[in-house]
């Protein structure tokens, strides 16, 4: 039952959707957008898989000392609009021929929205930890097990597959801190949102998420795939409103149609179905072709991971990675995550390189990700012994570790500047061999290769470093930085009927495969080992140098 204190939002009537008749296939597209933690990507996708036109625009984030992370939601929708118009331009396609909008999002990230279906406010980022402190009183109790209670993290592992967050990074976290710190905006919140169903909302005009968009709420039962629904008792274990969550749609189905505010922005036409969406995780699976049970694929965006479908639902709590349902109708999907993947390569460019104070030569050059490449090629395999830990904001899996913190260990007045470009590359590799290991122990059986897609995959180098240190060959995926808003057009042709599960693999082109060499693999295994030795001698300094801190900020 609703309490008193919870307001109701607005309801709201369902546009009626529009008939898709007298289209021939070769005349059918869908919208697809894949709203990045950078900003969103927008494509204009055939039937057959093919990408017509594309367009992004740059969002940016506010990042804090306190462990804050926050985007403004009208920010998305304008560059959401900005880049939809181009696409559809750059295609020549007539709003007529859309047959379908579908969406990806950022995953775990929080859009308070109020009675008037408005965002209140910031939308809280994946990346954000604040409510770390509520999401540990939450989950303690008598007898503990790695911060949670023994009874508590047996129940939540059984029923949903996974646990909150310890770090705080997860709606959970994010829903707490709201409570406690920002009571003015919990108060004012009719619904709590992940971003892929706010866009949803600003599609339709419907407040709904969907049986996997919810998940990492951890207040569904998903024993059963085709049968998710909220439960009681783990709301009450997580000490969330139920009547601050949307209501349930199944995965893949039809939301409704396009509103017709929606559709002037977009230049699309009202009644135009719209699909219910994924988080990213999900949508990069289906863009990579791997929509088999257990056919890997390794993203590298801002955050990073390693992912493959699965037949059952398990949960490894010491490693962190469980399987949850998938974006696919009735499938579950391994997940697991790095917190800084490309983002690192970004922070050498804004930190390191090329930062705006005083000390700077200028900007950073446009092609500076092929500077880069250049140079980590220039430098041998090990970088003449300089190692990089690429925990930049702590780390989810293989150990979830929300004060351990990166850095350049083993440098020597010989290290050169291409030396520490060569170790951010291969400290990002190392990682994934890392969490390599532990996805094929979970899913008992290793893999023969791994689709490679995410801006990562753009790269050349990486894809020989990545093959290189987890020893398995390495497909990479053609425009990779195109998975998710490719996978997102896929699911939406796949729940509107225009292609099935079996065409998925054929749309996809693989643009070159890496092969590991053995002399290189030989050289990674040992790197490897110190790498996790550096994990386990260090995180000890840095949970004494940043867990008070983080603390003190209502963040550890």
């Amino acid at each position: 039952m609703r309490t008193p204190l919870a307001p109701t939002l607005r309801a709201v009537a369902a546009t009626e959707l529009r008939p898709l008749t007298g289209l021939s296939p070769d005349e059918t597209y869908v919208l697809a957008v894949d709203l990045g933690t950078g900003g969103p990507k927008v494509a204009v996708i055939s039937a057959k898989g093919r990408i017509a036109a594309h367009s992004f625009e740059k969002v940016g984030i506010d990042l804090g000392e306190d462990g804050s992370a926050e985007q403004n939601p009208q920010d998305w929708w304008n560059a959401i609009v900005n880049s939809a118009q181009r696409a559809l331009s750059d295609s020549a396609v007539a709003p007529e021929k859309i047959i379908g909008v579908g969406c990806t999002a950022q995953w775990s990230g929080t859009v308070p929205i109020g009675a008037d279906g408005q965002a209140i406010g910031p939308a809280i980022s994946w990346m954000d930890s604040r409510g770390a402190n509520a999401v540990r009183a939450r989950v303690r109790g008598a007898l503990n097990v790695q911060g949670y209670s023994a009874s508590k993290l047996t129940r939540w592992v059984r029923r949903t597959g996974g646990i909150p967050s310890l770090s705080g990074k997860d709606p959970v976290g994010h829903i707490h801190f709201l409570r406690e710190q920002r009571p003015d905006v919990y108060a004012a919140t009719a619904v709590f949102l992940e971003p892929v169903d706010y866009l949803n909302l600003r599609l339709t005009g419907l407040a709904r998420a969907s049986h996997d968009t919810i998940t990492l709420h951890w207040v569904t039962d998903n024993r059963n795939i085709n049968a998710i629904a909220y439960d009681d008792g783990l709301f009450e274990m997580a000490g969330l409103d139920r009547a601050r969550l949307p209501e349930l749609v199944p995965t893949g189905s039809v939301l409704g149609g396009l509103t017709a505010e929606a559709a002037a922005d977009l230049g699309l036409l009202a009644g135009t179905p719209v699909v219910a969406g994924t988080g990213d995780l999900h949508s990069a699976a289906v863009g990579s072709g791997a929509v088999d049970d257990f056919d890997g694929h390794l993203y590298i965006g801002t955050s990073s991971w390693i992912s493959c479908h699965v037949p059952f639902k398990k949960t490894d709590a010491l490693t962190n990675i469980a399987s949850i349902p998938s974006g696919l109708p009735g499938r579950y999907l391994v997940a697991d995550e790095h917190e800084t993947g490309g983002a690192c390569l970004t922070w050498l460019r804004d930190n390191m390189l090329f930062p705006s104070d005083a000390l700077s030569q200028g900007d950073a050059p446009d092609a500076f990700f092929s500077v880069l490449n250049e140079m980590a090629v220039s430098a041998p395999a090990g970088s003449h012994g300089v190692m990089f830990t690429p925990w930049l904001n702590g780390e989810r899996s293989p150990v979830d570790d929300h004060t351990i913190r990166g850095g350049f260990h083993n440098l020597s007045l010989s290290s050169t500047r291409a030396d520490m470009v060569r170790a951010v590359f291969e400290g990002v590799a190392l990682n994934s061999a890392w969490l390599l290991g532990a996805v094929e122990k979970y899913c008992k059986k290793p893999f023969d290769s791994l689709a490679f897609v995410g801006g990562g995959a753009n790269s050349d180098i990486w894809s020989q470093i990545h093959a290189d240190a987890t020893g398995r060959t390495i497909r990479q995926i053609a425009d990779p930085v195109l998975a998710n808003v490719r996978g997102a057009g896929l699911i939406t042709l796949l729940a509107l009927g225009h292609v099935t599960l079996a065409d998925i693999p054929a749309t996809v082109q693989v643009k070159a495969v890496y092969t590991p060499d053995t002399t290189a693999h030989e050289l990674y295994a040992g790197l490897l080992k110190e790498f996790v030795h550096l994990y386990e001698k260090t995180k000890g300094i840095h949970k004494r140098l940043n867990g008070r801190r983080l603390s003190d900020h209502g963040s550890a």
